[in-house]
């Protein structure tokens, strides 16, 4: 299944999402400002695209393609984790 076509569909095609949303729908219960604090400080890997450079009060969201790419991760993490309390092997 991949991740960027399913949040192009929930996002209606979107290529930026607004922070705000992405808050909501995916690290609820967390605040707005928490999720701002641990993007800047590298908490989590989310770049934050800012609409413009010079306004501090601008409009601010995640890229598609990076939140795909996060939601991705967050998942071989979480399938890493449960083989490994599960004593799944996998053979390469």
């Amino acid at each position: 299944m991949n991740t960027t076509f399913l949040l192009l569909a929930q996002y209606e095609g979107r290529a930026v999402i607004p922070i705000e949303t992405v808050c909501a729908d995916y690290f609820a219960p967390l605040t707005l400002p928490n999720l701002r604090r641990k993007i800047a400080t590298g908490e989590i890997g989310l770049p934050l695209i800012r609409m413009e450079t010079d306004n501090k009060k601008t409009a601010q969201g995640v890229h598609l393609q990076d939140l795909a790419e996060y939601i991705d991760s967050r998942r071989a993490v979480a399938v890493k984790e449960r083989d490994q309390l599960c004593g799944v092997r996998h053979s390469r």
